[in-house]
Order: C-alpha cells, then sequence, then structure tokens
C-alpha cells in the first residue's frame, strides 16, 4: 500500500499594518509563496504586497519591513501624487513619451484620434466630444507607438529563440512590466511606452528570454545577458521610475 504524500498548503494571504516613520499606519499583504528564494516588496495600483518564502519567519519579515519603510513611502508617494489631475479636455501640459515630455495640441474634428506630428502630440475631437472619449483617443495612440516600436524590435530577436512568441500583447499591468503565457503569449505593460525606450526594449528581450529558459536561472540571465548587456542598468531603472510611469498611464487613459 502506497501512501499518496501531498505538499501542504501555503497559508493564506493576510494584511498587516506597518508603521512608517510619521507615524502612519499602511497595510501591507503578506504572501508566503513556495518558489519564492528571497523576501520581495513590491508597490502596485493594489497596494504594498510582501512575497516570503515558506520558511521566513515573521522576524525576519518585519526586520525587512522595517528597513525598507522610507522607501515604501517614496514608491506610494509617487504612485498617488497629490492633486494629480485626470487626463481630460482641459489638459494644457506635455504627454508622456519615449522619456521625453511631448507638447500637446488640441484640434477639432470629426473623429476622435491622435497622432504624432512634427511638434509633438496633436489630438483631434468631435466638438461635444467628452473626457472619457479623449483618453480612449490618447489609450488607442499609446497603443500604437508600442506597436510600432515592437514591430521595429521583435525581428532583431526571433532567429535565435527555440520558438517565435504565439501573440504579443499590450495593455495596462498592476504590478509587472510583461509576462509570458504558457500558450507563449507574450504580454507587456503599455505603461513602458512612456519611459525611455531601452527599458521597453529590455523587458521584450527578457520575457522573450523566457521562451529559452522558463524559469529565472542562471541559464536564463545568461540569455538575457547575450542579448542585452545593460540589462541591469534598465531593471534600475524601472526600479527607479517603474511606479511613476503606471500612476502616469493610469492617469492618462483610465
Amino acid at each position: 500500500m502506497f501512501l499518496r504524500l501531498t505538499r501542504p498548503a501555503a497559508p493564506a494571504p493576510e494584511t498587516r499594518p506597518l508603521v512608517m516613520t510619521d507615524g502612519r499606519e499602511v497595510p501591507v499583504r503578506w504572501v508566503r509563496d513556495r518558489r519564492a528564494r528571497r523576501l520581495r516588496l513590491i508597490v502596485s495600483d493594489k497596494g504594498a504586497r510582501l512575497t516570503l518564502p515558506l520558511a521566513a519567519s515573521i522576524r525576519s519579515a518585519e526586520s525587512f519591513l522595517h528597513e525598507h519603510r522610507d522607501w515604501l513611502a517614496m514608491q506610494l508617494a509617487r504612485q498617488r501624487p497629490e492633486h494629480a489631475p485626470r487626463f481630460g479636455r482641459d489638459w494644457t501640459g506635455p504627454l508622456p513619451l519615449r522619456g521625453m515630455q511631448l507638447p500637446l495640441a488640441w484640434r477639432e474634428g470629426r473623429y476622435a484620434s491622435a497622432r504624432l506630428g512634427e511638434h509633438g502630440v496633436e489630438l483631434q475631437l468631435p466638438e461635444r466630444a467628452d473626457d472619457a472619449r479623449a483618453r480612449a483617443a490618447l489609450r488607442e495612440f499609446y497603443l500604437q507607438q508600442a506597436r510600432t516600436d515592437l514591430g521595429a524590435w521583435l525581428p532583431r530577436y526571433l532567429a535565435g529563440l527555440p520558438r517565435a512568441p504565439m501573440a504579443l500583447r499590450v495593455r495596462p499591468l498592476s504590478s509587472l512590466w510583461g509576462s509570458l503565457s504558457p500558450s507563449d503569449a507574450v504580454s507587456l505593460d503599455l505603461a513602458l511606452v512612456l519611459g525611455r525606450p531601452s527599458a521597453f526594449e529590455y523587458v521584450l528581450v527578457h520575457e522573450l528570454c523566457h521562451l529559452v529558459h522558463a524559469d529565472h536561472s542562471r541559464r536564463f540571465w545568461r540569455e538575457v545577458e547575450a542579448r542585452w548587456p545593460t540589462w541591469r542598468e534598465e531593471r534600475d531603472y524601472l526600479r527607479g521610475e517603474g511606479l511613476a510611469l503606471k500612476a502616469a498611464l493610469a492617469r492618462l487613459i483610465r
């Protein structure tokens, strides 16, 4: 008689308050993951999340959070700047694209559309179009720009891959920059087109390398480095600017 051994289930996620240096409490979602090898703190539009290995102690997790309170406060502030307006017809400031701030020119026309002109972004709207329609036109503009970049970059890397991705999708992602599905579909965060192009291309390379190795082993990182030797610089850039890019996209298109 053989007994089938099953892995114990990971504890259910729980939310614990973290007291910041200014005395306020920030809820942090604790999630234990059997695949995690180290403590990891991230901030997304859903709030702060701490990922723990199954064997990590509460004491070590609390110490880790205490050491990263200033970082967390900075990320939360950058994600939700005070009095940040949503994009609409009264927007007079520039628009972010490829690491630059481009002037915006409004035009009246029959259809809602946006294009990249000689001097910046030109956004055309019917006279009675509302703010939601303006945001939808801007979202489509950013999608077009992202697809243009990806169309130029992807052919450079296909020859060195065991197979081509089945699909390439661009959409807003809450915390990730990209992912590869079990069906080999690559998803990339639309916010990447707001930042510098080298970071966007690096994320594409990162996800394509998962077609070679599905993990984050040393073999995987060797594949990344062979195609993008300065990947650490792009990772650091996204860690420093990422939340601001995601927050900016949310204000502009949602």
